[in-house]
């Protein structure tokens, strides 16, 4: 048994732990004897509880994965989906849903966020043109996330009501609360296309760590490469923001995680990232549900109260390197 395998392993049985834990933690803690189609408390798990984990097993999955090929496709070990702007993009379509009200119908918010992600990538595909260039790729996502950024907080400052103004702000704090069996069925079909997408890049990532010339001297295409970056993680990231608001940090933390145990390979990365990332959410959600506040703990503020020093030990990792 390889050690790669091991580690899947190990992770896929503490993704099962953690998605057992996920359906008991709560506010309410629910036992194991209240398992069964008889039991009073069984529909908060059915409608409830087990919905949520499994968006949050999912979303993490995307997460992680989008994250571990946006570093091995930028050779750059702090790329996050949100350098793309596509996450940007599509939180901005989402609030644009909530400041005019068409919130109220349930797949108004995720087509717009949907819609946000594709106008984003779609900008993106055009800025760069045909040069396949990372330096140019990696730009042009900086100035689309800062426009998308600027848009969105111009629309909270003009929000038309008080209540829109709380609606967005809550929204992009991130959360998977009072998620549905709706939002699982919508998700899944974009996410496991985005997911595919982006294992397909595997082998091609390794070469392209031998550089772009030497790749290219490979048979290595450098757009249709980045075509399926950005398709891949358009779809991961844009179905994750249209069903759970903003949650940051996953795609930076489990690549950096898993890669002391499976290797600096692109390739060998993938697969333990979208598998830490699940776990990771699903921890993360239990913890927020458990923690003893008077309202739940938004799930995106968590992750960025623990991705901000992670992403501050890189750095300065990084520093004493360079030094």
């Amino acid at each position: 048994m390889t050690r790669s395998l091991r580690i899947n392993l190990a992770l896929l049985a503490g993704i099962a732990l953690a998605f057992a834990l996920s359906l008991i933690a709560g506010k309410v803690w629910i036992p194991l004897d209240a398992w069964t189609a008889g039991d009073p408390r069984w529909p908060i798990i059915a409608e409830l509880r087990l919905p949520r984990t499994l968006l949050a097993a999912m979303v993490g999955a995307a997460l992680g994965l989008s994250g571990a090929a946006m570093q091995g496709y930028l050779r750059n070990p702090l790329a996050d989906p949100g350098l793309f702007g596509v996450s940007s993009g599509a939180a901005l379509g989402a609030v644009i849903s909530l400041y005019f009200g068409y919130s109220a119908s349930p797949l108004l918010l995720p087509a717009f966020s949907l819609t946000g992600a594709g106008i984003t990538m779609a900008i993106l595909a055009l800025l760069v043109g045909r040069s396949g260039s990372v330096i140019v790729f990696t730009l042009a996502g900086v100035i689309l996330s800062s426009v998308a950024g600027s848009m969105t907080a111009l629309a909270i400052s003009l929000a038309p009501t008080p209540f829109a103004t709380s609606q967005i702000v809550t929204w992009l704090m991130g959360a998977l609360t009072d998620r549905s069996w709706d939002d699982v069925w919508l998700a899944l079909p974009l996410l496991a296309l985005g997911c595919v997408l982006l294992a397909f890049t595997g082998r091609t990532l390794d070469a392209l760590t031998l550089g772009e010339s030497a790749a290219r001297s490979m048979g290595v295409d450098p757009l249709r490469l980045q075509l399926l970056i950005v398709i891949g993680v358009a779809l991961c990231v844009g179905a994750s923001v249209a069903t759970a608001g903003i949650i940051g940090f996953v795609g930076l933390i489990v690549p950096h995680l898993v890669r002391p145990f499976v290797g600096h390979r692109p390739s060998a990365v993938l697969l333990p990232s979208a598998l830490a990332g699940a776990l990771l959410l699903l921890l993360a959600d239990s913890l927020v549900r458990a923690v003893p506040t008077v309202s739940e703990l938004r799930l995106g503020i968590a992750m960025s109260m623990l991705g901000g020093p992670f992403f501050l030990v890189l750095l300065l990792r990084m520093r004493r390197r360079l030094a």
